[in-house]
C-alpha cells in the first residue's frame, strides 16, 4: 500500500490551478491515498506549528502500514531539510521526498513572515531524496544546486527558466511529476 503526502509553500492556501493541487486531484482520480493538509497560518507560518502538522500529516498518511511519498514545495521543502516531520514514529514510513522549489536562508531571513526558518539547518532526509529546481527562482537566488544539492550529496534537476514553480510562472499541471509519483523511474521534465 502507498500514500503521498504534499505539502505546500508560505501563503499558498492550496487553490485550484496550483500544480500540487492539480497533482492531489489527479492521485484521488487514480485511486491514490492523498493527505494534502491546509499547514497554519500559511501567510504568518508558524515554525513549530508547521512541524507539528506536517508530523501529523504524516503519520495520518502512514496509517495502516502505507509507504509514503512526500512531495513539498518552496517552504515545506526547508521545513522537510531541516525541522524534520519524518523525525518521528511516521517517518521509517517515508519511501521517497521530492523536494520542489526550497528557498534559501538569505532570501528566509530577508522575510520577516518566514525568518525563522532560515535558522533551520538543513539535513540529508533518510528516506531517497531528489531536488527540482528552477535556475530562475527569485526565492532561491544562489541557486539550488550550491545551497541544498551539492552541500547534502542529493540529485537535483534543474528547470530552466521556472521560477519558483508556480502557477504564475507557468505550473499549474505538470505531468511529469505526477509520472514520478506512479513510477519512480519516471524523469521530472518542465511543465
Amino acid at each position: 500500500m502507498r500514500a503521498f503526502l504534499i505539502l505546500h509553500g508560505w501563503d499558498n492556501f492550496r487553490p485550484p490551478g496550483h500544480w500540487q493541487y492539480e497533482l492531489a486531484a489527479a492521485l484521488h482520480e487514480r485511486g491514490e491515498r492523498v493527505a494534502y493538509p491546509q499547514l497554519p497560518d500559511a501567510a504568518q507560518p508558524d515554525l513549530d506549528a508547521w512541524r507539528e502538522a506536517a508530523a501529523a500529516a504524516l503519520a495520518e498518511a502512514a496509517d495502516g502500514g502505507a509507504r509514503v511519498t512526500v512531495i513539498a514545495h518552496s517552504l515545506s521543502a526547508m521545513l522537510w531539510l531541516g525541522a524534520r516531520p519524518d523525525d518521528t514514529e511516521a517517518g521509517s514510513s517515508v519511501e521517497r521526498v521530492l523536494l520542489v522549489a526550497p528557498p534559501s536562508p538569505g532570501y528566509l531571513r530577508a522575510n520577516p513572515a518566514v525568518a525563522a526558518f532560515a535558522a533551520l539547518e538543513p539535513s540529508c532526509p533518510a528516506a531517497e531524496t531528489r531536488i527540482v529546481a528552477s535556475d530562475a527562482d527569485p526565492c532561491n537566488p544562489e541557486g539550488a544546486a550550491a545551497v541544498f544539492a551539492g552541500p547534502l550529496g542529493l540529485p537535483l534537476t534543474t528547470i530552466p527558466g521556472g521560477g519558483h514553480l508556480t502557477p504564475a510562472s507557468g505550473y499549474g499541471t505538470w505531468p511529469s511529476v505526477l509520472d514520478w509519483c506512479l513510477d519512480p523511474t519516471a524523469t521530472i521534465v518542465p511543465r
